[in-house]
């Protein structure tokens, strides 16, 4: 694969946060993108978001399709893919096992074998928790013979969604290795806004923790100092899953986190201060707030769901393979607080728009 050339490369979760993004840097370096999209309604908002942004729309198409679907519901093969990224996932917490697997397990093995159909390159996201082996050990995964793993017991300790997306990742390595495939792990971190704009999807769990930061709902740091929540800007996540698709050479794995995010507490006090609002200064270790959340209604009255915490960690990470690629490929990170700050701001202006700000102090 060249980075010069242009390549045809075919999206699922096109229309989602991240997918609408990549499809859009992609569009600008000059490559065809042909989005897998369920719905009309879907395909509409990610049309009017990528002419929005003034992107070439003669070099996109829309290709109807269903993870959960055999053969994802396809009548026939699409032509000239050279690359396809799996993004879609099915995301909610206290996800029903069940519903969890069929989604995003069986229908990630689904694109996986469009992909091996194809002969083309796989993209596929899991997530940057899969880079922590002390969490993958207390799930109780068996990384060196994952085969073994008891995955009803990973989903009742870890919840369907991110259980769902362990599995699927050790799933498709799997598949992919024997296959023989071309394939790239891409793991990102918590997504942040727009390192410019600031845009922030409020069904990711930065926008939730804004939210409970501006509406005082969190009095108190989660973990030790020593906690943190690593981020990655949405942009340069796409610019990441690009570099992926198209260079010549690429690792296995990208770990794609930014190392200059600080911890918990810094973060909410750099969040706090760009929304005007008073950070909190003691910290609730996790496995007493845990138990807090096991408290009926709390969880809903907090607006935290017990299966967010496990993102809150102290465990740091080796990128260096990851910010070597990068380098090759020109892709940098913005620094750490303009993406924060632009979030904030992109959280303000939502919340002044849908009537519910509130003024500093009240």
């Amino acid at each position: 694969m060249n980075k010069e050339r242009t390549m045809t490369i075919l999206i699922t979760g096109a229309n989602g946060f991240i997918g609408k993004y990549l499809c859009l840097t992609l569009l600008q370096q000059g490559h065809e993108v042909q989005a897998l999209i369920r719905s009309k309604s879907s395909l509409n908002q990610l049309t009017g978001f990528l002419q929005q942004q003034g992107a070439t729309m003669e070099r996109f198409s829309a290709l109807e399709g269903d993870l959960e679907k055999p053969d994802l519901g396809l009548v026939a093969l699409p032509d000239r893919i050279e690359c396809l990224v799996h993004l879609a996932a099915r995301f909610a917490w206290n996800l029903p096992e069940q519903e969890a697997r069929h989604t995003n397990v069986t229908g990630s093995l689904r694109v996986a074998e469009l992909a091996r159909q194809l002969r083309c390159r796989l993209v596929f996201i899991s997530g940057f928790m899969l880079a922590n082996t002390g969490h993958l050990s207390r799930l109780g995964i068996n990384r060196s013979h994952p085969e073994q793993t008891d995955w009803s017991r990973v989903y009742r300790r870890a919840g369907g969604y991110e259980a769902s997306k362990l599995e699927s990742a050790f799933r498709l390595r799997e598949f992919v290795a024997r296959q023989g495939m071309d394939a790239v792990e891409v793991q990102p971190a918590t997504v942040a806004g727009h390192g410019l704009t600031g845009e922030l999807d409020p069904a990711q769990p930065l926008y939730g923790l804004l939210e409970n930061l501006y509406h005082g709902r969190l009095a108190m740091i989660p973990g030790s100092p020593e906690h943190w929540l690593p981020l990655i800007p949405v942009d340069s996540l796409a610019q990441v899953i690009a570099a992926a698709c198209v260079a010549n050479h690429v690792p296995d794995t990208l770990l794609a986190l930014d190392q200059n995010t600080p911890n918990l507490a810094a973060l909410l006090q750099a969040a706090a201060h760009s929304l005007g609002k008073p950070a909190p200064r003691r910290h609730l270790p996790i496995g007493m707030m845990k138990a807090l959340l096991t408290i009926p209604g709390l969880p809903g009255l907090l607006k935290v769901a017990p299966e967010s915490l496990a993102f809150i960690q102290t465990c740091r990470f080796d990128t260096t393979v990851t910010e070597r690629f990068l380098a090759q490929q020109q892709v940098t990170l913005p620094p750490f607080r303009q993406y924060l700050q632009s979030s904030c701001r992109h959280y303000l202006e939502s919340e002044a728009g849908t009537g519910k700000l509130t003024t500093h102090g009240a």
